[in-house]
């Protein structure tokens, strides 16, 4: 698969929804509480926070995940630099990206400031990455660990080959000891997938709509 850039419409003028999945970056109802919920609360976070603690994930869409946590970062007190790691195919143009943030406030304006697709983004407490391509290509060649990994594909109904066992034995050989996962996906397959990559699973509520969501810890 080739890297190309994301296409997109919008739904209620402010939703952007991948035509190439049929499917919203982040939910209907309330894309920053649905971040919170899953990959935070997934995540065990802002409890966890420390100095360097690494969060990866696969899909970096709008950028929502890594503001909303930036800022629960900031907003915890901890001292140091968050890293932030994500693996994206199908990346935004930045007038898309900006566009889609402008329907939250309180987010931080480190990536409404950029003009470029962040691919490397310093600030004076974060270090984030973004890494183009077929992540079942990058991920097995990425050298880094991460203390939590937000699971931010599309649905594994209509996006699968980012939910396949084998790219969930990366997402588990790139796992620090005793890190986590978390998804707004409770398909089997998925769960089944992560156990098998040493996670311990268990399902958990999920947000708005979605009955039950998972959570994970690398035993």
């Amino acid at each position: 698969m080739q890297d190309q850039t994301a296409q997109i419409e919008w739904r209620d003028g402010r939703v952007p929804v991948s035509t190439q999945f049929d499917d919203p970056y982040f939910s209907l109802e309330n894309g920053m509480d649905e971040t919170r919920h899953v990959f935070l609360a997934g995540n065990n976070l802002p409890e966890r926070f420390v100095d360097g603690f690494h969060v990866a994930e696969l899909g970096f869409g709008t950028g929502l995940n890594f503001l909303v946590t930036l800022k629960a970062f900031r907003d915890s007190g901890c001292k140091g630099v968050l890293k932030f790691t994500s693996f994206e195919a199908f990346p935004m143009v930045m007038d898309d990206l900006h566009a889609a943030l402008r329907a939250f406030e309180g987010l931080p304006d480190d990536l409404a400031l950029a003009s470029e697709f962040p691919s490397y983004l310093d600030g004076p407490d974060f270090e984030l990455r973004v890494i183009i391509g077929d992540a079942r290509e990058t991920l097995p060649k990425w050298e880094g660990q991460a203390d939590a990994w937000f699971l931010d594909g599309f649905s594994p109904a209509k996006n699968p080959e980012l939910w396949s066992p084998e790219l969930m034995r990366e997402v588990g050989a790139h796992t620090a000891p005793t890190g986590t996962a978390a998804t707004y996906t409770a398909a089997g397959f998925v769960r089944r997938g992560l156990q098998d990559a040493g996670f311990e699973v268990a399902r958990i509520k999920g947000y708005g709509r979605k009955r039950h969501m998972t959570q994970a810890v690398l035993a």
